[in-house]
C-alpha cells in the first residue's frame, strides 16, 4: 500500500514539474516577441492552456508517467519524443483555427523543442543520480541532497550505504562486463559496487563506461587496484582462453583477492539466467566444459522408456536430468540407495511436474528376481547401467562384493535385456579399467569384456563408455578437500606426484548419452579429456579459493590399489575416430561366449569361498592386464608417459 502511494506521489510530482517547466518556457519565449508580435497577457494564458492540454494530454495518453525513469532506457526517451511530437502537431492545428492572435510556426517549434529538451534533461539527471548514487563519486553527496529536496524521498543507498558494499573490479569491459556493471548499478539491493574495469584493449583505456573507469590490464597493478578499494575480482569474459584464464586467476589469487565469475548466459540447465557465482570446481580445469549434446542425440532418446540403474548416484542422477530434457516416454530410476533416488525424483518433479513420466524402483542389480520384476513391469527400450561399487580403497578390502555387484550385476542386466527384447544396453565404465591396478578397475574391465561379448550374440545392441575422474562426484577428491578446508585442514594428499584426468559430471553424462546414441554394436568408447591435472596444484588452488589461511597439505601415502598416474585414455594412433572429434572407439576384439563363461565360472567359484584373497587371484586370472600397483608405481617415474603428463599437467 505504501509502495503504491509512493509511486502515485512521484508521478504527480513529475507531472507538476513538467507543468511548471512548460509555464516558464511559454511565458519566457512569448514575452520575448518583438513589438510587432507582442501578445497580451490573456492571449499568452490561452496559448499556455492550449499547449498544456495538447502536450500534457499527449504525455498522459502515451503513458509517459507510468514509466520508471530510474531504469529508463532509450525506448523511454523515444516514447517521450514521439508523444511530444504528436502534441506539437495537435497544438499547431488547433492554434491555427482558434480566433486568437496567432504565433509563428518557428516560435511554436522553439517552445516545444525547449520544453522537450528540459523534460529529457530532468529525467536523465534523475536516472544518473539514481544509478551512481552508490558509487563513491565526489559530487554524489551534493546530488543526493538536491534530489531528496526535489523528490521528497531518498534515492539509492547514498555514499554511506555504498561503503557497506563489496568493491569489485570487473575483468573485461566488453558487452558482458558492461551488462554486469549496469545490473549491479541499477539494483540497489546488490551487495556489489563496481569500481573499475580491467581490459586488454588499449582503445578502451582512460575511457569511462557508466561512470566507471577502464584500466589497461598491464597497468592494473595491485597498488592501482588498492586506490579503488577493490575487494573482489569478477571474470566477465566468456570467450577467455583457458591459458589466459589460468594466468589471470593465479595473478589475482596470489594477491589474496576473492574471485567470482559472471555467466552470461548460464548453461541451459540453469534456465538461461545470468548470475554472479563463486569461482567453481569446474573452473579449476581452466577449460571450457565440453558440450556433447546435439539434436541427433536428443532425437535418439525421445519417446523411449529408459531404465537408469544407479540413478540416484552422481552420474546416474545427471543422466536423469539430461534425459528429462529430451522428451523420453518414461524414465525409471533404479537404485539400492533410497535417499539418492528420492532426491533426484523430487528435483525432477519440481522441474517438470506431470509432463515427465518418472518412476523409482529400489532394488539391487545383483538380485535377479528383483530385476526380473522391473523388466516385466516396464519393458525398457534402453538400459543404462551406472550402478557400481566405485571406491578404489574400499573395494580392495571387499573384493567379493565388488565382483558380485559390478560383474554379476552387469551379467544379470545383459541377460534380462536379451530375454525381454530391450534393444539397447549402455554401460558406464572408467579409465581405471585401462591396465587396472585395483579390484574396482579390474571388475570394470571384466564388465567391458562381458558387454563386448554380448554384442556378438542375440539382438541387444551393447556399448560401454570410459571416462576419467569426475569432479564433485560423491567420494571424489573435490568434496573431500572442501570438507577438510572447512574444518580448518589439513588437506590430505596420498602423494604429491599424483596426476589425474578430470571431467565434470555433466560432461561425463553427456558422453555416455551421445556415445550410446551413435553406437552400432559392441563399441568401447573413450573420451579425449585434454591435459592431465596435478592434484597438488588442485589442492593449492582450492585453498586460495577458500580464502582460509594456514591450511597445510599433508602426504599420507598411496592407498591400496592406487596408481601415481592414470594411463592415457586417448592414444589416437590406437583408436578409431567417430563423428565427434572428442569421442574415439577402442580397438578391442571381443571374447567368444565359451571363454567368457569359463571366466565367469572361475569368478563365481572364487566368490563362493568367501575369501577375498582367492577372489583377487581369480580376478587377476580372468583380467590379464590386472597388475599390482607396486609394480606399476615402481616403473612410473622412469616411464615416458609420466614424464609427458608431468610436462603438460595443468591447474
Amino acid at each position: 500500500m505504501n509502495f503504491s502511494f509512493k509511486n502515485i506521489r512521484i508521478r504527480w510530482l513529475l507531472l507538476a514539474y513538467d507543468v511548471l517547466v512548460l509555464l516558464l518556457v511559454d511565458f519566457s519565449l512569448l514575452f520575448l516577441f518583438g513589438e510587432e508580435e507582442m501578445l497580451e497577457i490573456p492571449y499568452i494564458l490561452v496559448h499556455f492552456v492550449l499547449s498544456l492540454v495538447c502536450v500534457m494530454g499527449a504525455r498522459v495518453l502515451g503513458k509517459i508517467y507510468n514509466q520508471v525513469w530510474r531504469y529508463g532506457g532509450i525506448q523511454c526517451y523515444m516514447r517521450l519524443l514521439i508523444t511530444d511530437a504528436c502534441g506539437f502537431v495537435i497544438y499547431v492545428v488547433i492554434e491555427h483555427f482558434l480566433p486568437i492572435d496567432h504565433v509563428s510556426f518557428a516560435r511554436i517549434l522553439a517552445i516545444s523543442s525547449l520544453n522537450l529538451l528540459i523534460a529529457l534533461a530532468m529525467r536523465m539527471l534523475y536516472r544518473y543520480i539514481y544509478k551512481f548514487a552508490n558509487l563513491q563519486r565526489p559530487h554524489a553527496r551534493v546530488l543526493m541532497k538536491l534530489m531528496r529536496i526535489f523528490t521528497g524521498s531518498k534515492i539509492g543507498g547514498g555514499v554511506h550505504e555504498s561503503r557497506k558494499k563489496i568493491k569489485i573490479a570487473i575483468i573485461g569491459a566488453g558487452r558482458v562486463g558492461v551488462t554486469l556493471a549496469e545490473e549491479l548499478i541499477n539494483n540497489k539491493n546488490s551487495p556489489y559496487s563496481p569500481r573499475c574495469f580491467v581490459d586488454a584493449n588499449s582503445e578502451k583505456v582512460d575511457r569511462v563506461i557508466h561512470g566507471i573507469p577502464v584500466l589497461l590490464e598491464n597497468e592494473a597493478t595491485f597498488d592501482h587496484l588498492a586506490e579503488y578499494d577493490i575487494q573482489e575480482v569478477v571474470f566477465a569474459i566468456p570467450s577467455l582462453s583457458e591459458q589466459k584464464r589460468k594466468s589471470l586467476y593465479e595473478y589475482y589469487a596470489q594477491a589474496g583477492y576473492k574471485i567470482k565469475v559472471y555467466d552470461y548466459p548460464v548453461m541451459q540447465s540453469a534456465g538461461g539466467r545470468r548470475h554472479l557465482r563463486e569461482f567453481d570446481i569446474e573452473d579449476l580445469l581452466f577449460r571450457k566444459p565440453i558440450s556433447l549434446s546435439n539434436e541427433k542425440t536428443d532425437a535418439y532418446y525421445k519417446d523411449k522408456v529408459i531404465l537408469i540403474t544407479g540413478g540416484g548416484g552422481s552420474i546416474g542422477s545427471e543422466l536423469c536430468r539430461q534425459l528429462a530434457k529430451m522428451s523420453p516416454r518414461q524414465i525409471i530410476i533404479l537404485d539400492i540407495y533410497e535417499n539418492g533416488a528420492y532426491d533426484v525424483q523430487q528435483e525432477l518433479k519440481i522441474a517438470y511436474g506431470a509432463t515427465l513420466d518418472l518412476k523409482v524402483e529400489i532394488a539391487s542389480i545383483t538380485s535377479k528376481r528383483a530385476m526380473t520384476r522391473v523388466f516385466e513391469t516396464y519393458h525398457p527400450d534402453i538400459v543404462i547401467n551406472a550402478a557400481a561399487h566405485k571406491h578404489v580403497p574400499l573395494m580392495e578390502h571387499n573384493c567379493i562384493e565388488a565382483i558380485e555387484n559390478n560383474v554379476f550385476g552387469t551379467k544379470n542386466l545383459l541377460e534380462l535385456c536379451e530375454k525381454y527384447g530391450t534393444p539397447r544396453f549402455m554401460m558406464v565404465s572408467t579409465d581405471k579399467a585401462v591396465n587396472p591396478t585395483n579390484v574396482m578397475g579390474a571388475t570394470k574391465r571384466m564388465c567391458e569384456m562381458l558387454v563386448q561379448s554380448a554384442s556378438t550374440k542375440g539382438t541387444v545392441k551393447c556399448s560401454a563408455t570410459r571416462f576419467g575422474n569426475v569432479l564433485g562426484s560423491a567420494g571424489s577428491v573435490i568434496p573431500l578437500f572442501k570438507r577438510q578446508i572447512s574444518n580448518g585442514g589439513p588437506i590430505t594428499l596420498t602423494d604429491k606426484r599424483i596426476i589425474r584426468y578430470f571431467m565434470t559430471i555433466p560432461e561425463a553424462s553427456g558422453l555416455v548419452l551421445q556415445s550410446g546414441a551413435m553406437a552400432n554394436n559392441g563399441e568401447l568408447f573413450v573420451l579425449d579429456m585434454g591435459q592431465p591435472v596435478k592434484i597438488l596444484d588442485l589442492a593449492e588452488n582450492m585453498i586460495r579459493l577458500s580464502g582460509v589461511k594456514g591450511i597445510e597439505i599433508v602426504e599420507t601415502g598411496l592407498r591400496p590399489g592406487e596408481k601415481l598416474y592414470e594411463e592415457l585414455l586417448v592414444k589416437t594412433e590406437e583408436l578409431d575416430k567417430t563423428e565427434n572429434s572428442l569421442i574415439f572407439i577402442e580397438r578391442d576384439e571381443p571374447l567368444d561366449e565359451s571363454e567368457i563363461e569359463k571366466r565367469l565360472e572361475l569368478l563365481k567359484k572364487a566368490c563362493l569361498t568367501e575369501n577375498d584373497d582367492i577372489a583377487r587371484k581369480a580376478l587377476k586370472a580372468v583380467v590379464p592386464t590386472f597388475r599390482s600397483p607396486e609394480e606399476v608405481n615402481a616403473e612410473a617415474e622412469s616411464s615416458e608417459e609420466m614424464k609427458t603428463q608431468k610436462e603438460f599437467a595443468t591447474v
